[in-house]
């Protein structure tokens, strides 16, 4: 009786489709309140590092002097407590993923933000 329920179970998963999808050849169904991976805009980062410290998984390292800020995607457990402790905004999570990571490529992310600008030399006037 065993042998026979066993071979019925295995004709309806040769003619059935997957459970699963085929990530990434198709597309993930995206929903309301899943979460997804953290994104910063440049531009709004001040470089202060708040979000470093506060990254349970040491997962960013900013460097101010360089004016980088990276992300181990793969270390990021996408807690959003960089979000929360972010001054300016410039952190925050989207239900967007970005390509899986290949073997020899780098899971690191680096964004690199503005140079600073020197202040011009006060002029000289001669009286």
């Amino acid at each position: 009786m065993g042998l026979f329920s066993m071979t019925k179970t295995v004709l309806k998963s040769l003619f059935k489709k997957p459970a699963t999808i085929r990530y990434p050849a198709e597309p993930a169904k995206r929903f309301e309140g899943t979460r997804g991976q953290m994104e910063i805009d440049i531009d709004k980062c001040i470089f202060c590092g708040l979000c470093a410290k506060h990254c349970p998984a040491d997962a960013i390292t900013v460097n101010r002097n360089e004016r980088t800020w990276s992300i181990n995607r793969l270390w990021c457990i996408c807690c959003n407590s960089c979000a929360e402790n972010c001054n300016k905004g410039g952190i925050y999570q989207t239900n967007v993923y970005h390509p899986p990571i290949v073997a020899g490529e780098t899971d690191v992310d680096v964004y690199k933000g503005k140079p600073v600008e020197e202040k011009p030399a006060a002029e000289e006037t001669a009286a």
